[in-house]
């Protein structure tokens, strides 16, 4: 039966998400305005949300959530839509047929086949020290092949 099965998958990826850092799951059918904090853990959204996210965990945009929100994060995770500002001190995700209309800013940047992003993206640049350490590779890698080819 085709109801059941679904039925059965879907407790089976609530399973598999209440057993991780999880602090909370908003799922289809609840819309949310406000001012969200969390320390650490993981929010799941799969609904509508508008207003400010703000942790230190990770933020997880569903497939059917739909969030117009200013987002502050170590790590975002888009398959739905996220409509403003988005900021990830680690990373930010945009998975296929995950929309994201808004300004990034993140150091690393993933972007799905199927994803879509339309602004601008900020990319911090390296510590002076790894800016250094990343020339001194290069040039001794350089040097190693041109020293290989004489």
């Amino acid at each position: 039966m085709i109801f059941g099965s679904e039925k059965t998958r879907r407790s089976r990826e609530l399973a598999e998400l209440l057993d991780s850092d999880m602090v909370g799951l908003l799922e289809p059918g609840i819309e949310i305005e406000g001012r969200m904090r969390f320390s650490s853990g993981m929010i799941r959204l799969n609904a509508h949300y508008r207003g400010e996210i703000t942790t230190q965990g990770t933020v997880v945009v569903a497939d059917q959530g739909e969030v117009d929100a200013e987002i502050h994060a170590r790590l975002v995770s888009i398959a739905g839509k996220v409509k403003g500002a988005v900021h990830a001190s680690e990373r930010i995700e945009i998975k296929e047929h995950g929309v994201v209309l808004g300004d990034i800013y993140t150091p690393c940047l993933v972007v799905d086949p199927g994803g879509f992003f339309d602004g601008q993206c900020h990319m911090p640049l390296p510590e002076p020290q790894k800016a250094e350490g990343i020339v001194e590779k290069a040039e001794s890698s350089r040097e190693k092949s041109e020293g290989r080819k004489r």
